[in-house]
């Protein structure tokens, strides 16, 4: 049955049955993230800066990859850093600019959060694509 908002039932069970898809995602993201010992903005600025190319990677582009302030991104790098695994290098064009990079210790634990979020994606991925063809 169509609607004045141009939207029909089933059109609204499929976008609750993604949003509710997506959500089962981000808990089983959450889940892992803190069986490491990682909070999930952790586990989500090591997996931006292991994306983006070495040297691109500030405080700043991470506070917008997390859609966060940038002083929550500075505590962020900041907590990172105790945890032995981010490091931050200065640049020499500009010393009050710093880079991220990866310890290998974050290497490591990201490797394997990886593998295991990479696995879920895949077993997801027929229903999100079954939806996504449902919403046309």
């Amino acid at each position: 049955m169509t609607k004045s908002d141009g939207l029909t039932d089933q059109d609204y069970v499929v976008l609750a049955d993604f949003r509710h898809t997506l959500r089962r995602f981000q808990a089983f993201s959450e889940a892992k993230a803190n069986e490491v010992g990682l909070t999930p903005q952790q586990h989500q600025a090591l997996l931006v800066i292991r994306a983006t190319s070495p040297g691109e990677v500030t405080v700043g582009y991470i506070a917008q990859r997390l859609i966060m302030k940038p002083h929550s991104a500075t505590g962020l790098i900041d907590r990172l850093e105790t945890l032995e695994l981010v490091t931050r290098q200065e640049t020499s064009s500009d010393r009050r600019r710093s880079v991220l990079r990866l310890t290998d210790k974050a290497e490591a634990l990201l490797a394997s959060l990886s593998e295991t979020h990479r696995e879920e994606v895949l077993r997801l991925k027929p229903l999100l694509a079954e939806l996504l063809e449902q919403l046309g």
